[in-house]
């Protein structure tokens, strides 16, 4: 995998959170009715930049939860061993707007997984979705609500996202093969 450019480094990530953090509030008039659903793994950590943001702008603490979608997955057949990290959710979901995050959105098949395992969960009021890079190429009828950057791609590129703890750093690259 060749790399060929560097797309945001920490400080533009940084300000693409806190933007999609004020979009979220202006669109949600009742910020206590919100919770933010972090798809496994660097769903996660964006969720909870984001809730901090939230927070911080609006003075109001919103709950976070992780969403493992491995069993949800309409590929789980062709992974040799998928890594299951759990689904943890300390707050019912139902009658609540669930923002899902995640970190790029491409054919839209993972956010389509993230909703099944959502629904296992309860049976919110309404679901958004929050994604630091749309990369294009929709297989499905899916499309973010709130997006950090939009990085046109072809097929054969791959957009890398580095976020802790999950990485050493954060950084979004693009890389060719």
């Amino acid at each position: 995998m060749v790399f060929k450019a560097r797309l945001m480094d920490e400080a533009a990530m940084e300000r693409a959170l806190a933007r999609i953090a004020h979009q979220i509030i202006e669109n949600n008039a009742d910020v206590s009715k919100l919770c933010l659903v972090g798809i496994q793994r660097r769903g996660v950590p964006l969720a909870e930049k984001i809730a901090d943001n939230v927070r911080k702008f609006s003075e109001l603490q919103v709950d976070v939860g992780k969403l493992d979608i491995t069993l949800y997955r309409d590929d789980l057949t062709e992974l040799s061993e998928p890594t299951v990290h759990g689904t943890h959710m300390d707050f019912d979901i139902t009658g609540q707007t669930v923002v899902l995050v995640d970190d790029v959105i491409f054919t839209g098949r993972t956010v389509r997984a993230a909703l099944d395992a959502l629904m296992k969960q309860g049976r919110p009021a309404k679901v958004q979705l929050a994604v630091l890079v749309d990369r294009g190429h929709r297989e499905l009828p899916i499309r973010g609500d709130y997006i950090g950057k939009n990085i046109p791609t072809s097929h054969r590129e791959i957009i890398k996202v580095k976020m802790p703890p999950v990485d050493d750093c954060m950084d979004t690259c693009l890389y060719g093969l």
